[in-house]
């Protein structure tokens, strides 16, 4: 490691953020005016046509770089933005009716619950509630993901993807990963994954 590359990484990092911002944006100006200077050489005062051709495929080619660098969207952004953190029950018109917070669990058993056996989410007081089987389906976390699986209902489980229009019927038994948007549908109750 040379001594001078050691001596630039401590100076910049002991100053301050609008120490560092000044900096940069110096740097920046001190950039465009040699590419603009650069520009008027190649394009106004020099008669090579191959170097024009040239200069302006790397002017095209750092722009390019630049403008991909300085918008890139940050993936892990993406990822924490779309785990499912609540499923909420919603009425005919779409609106709210309840709410259940899933973070932090591993396993959730959708259904109705009675005397003999609790499930975690309850729709035994939903409008459809008599298409629901006591056990119709289970949520599952793996892998940083859930997973809906319907267990042999009567009426069948759906998944309505978020920014599609229509929605699969689920094979029994058959895991089908889900994300924040899709719509779950126990027999005729919808859930929205949020």
């Amino acid at each position: 490691m040379d001594v001078r590359d050691g001596f630039f990484k401590r100076y910049i990092s002991n100053l301050d953020n609008d120490e560092k911002s000044f900096w940069i944006k110096s740097i920046d100006i001190l950039l465009i005016i040699v590419a603009v200077t650069a520009l008027i050489y190649v394009y106004w005062f020099n008669t090579n046509n191959s170097l024009k051709i040239g200069f302006g495929f790397l002017i095209a080619v750092v722009a390019v770089g630049y403008v991909v660098k300085k918008y890139r969207i940050s993936t892990d952004n993406i990822e924490t933005e779309t785990e499912i953190t609540k499923l909420i029950l919603l009425d005919e018109k779409g609106e709210s009716i309840k709410e259940w917070y899933i973070q932090g669990k591993t396993s959730l058993l959708i259904g109705k619950s009675s005397n003999h056996s609790e499930v975690d989410i309850d729709l035994s007081d939903a409008e459809y509630a008599s298409l629901i089987s006591k056990q119709h389906a289970v949520l599952n976390y793996a892998d940083g993901n859930w997973y809906i699986e319907d267990i042999d209902s009567k009426n069948g489980t759906g998944v309505k993807e978020a920014y599609k229009n229509a929605k699969s019927r689920l094979e029994t038994q058959a895991p089908y990963r889900i994300s924040m948007g899709d719509v779950i549908y126990i027999a005729n109750t919808k859930i929205l994954c949020t």
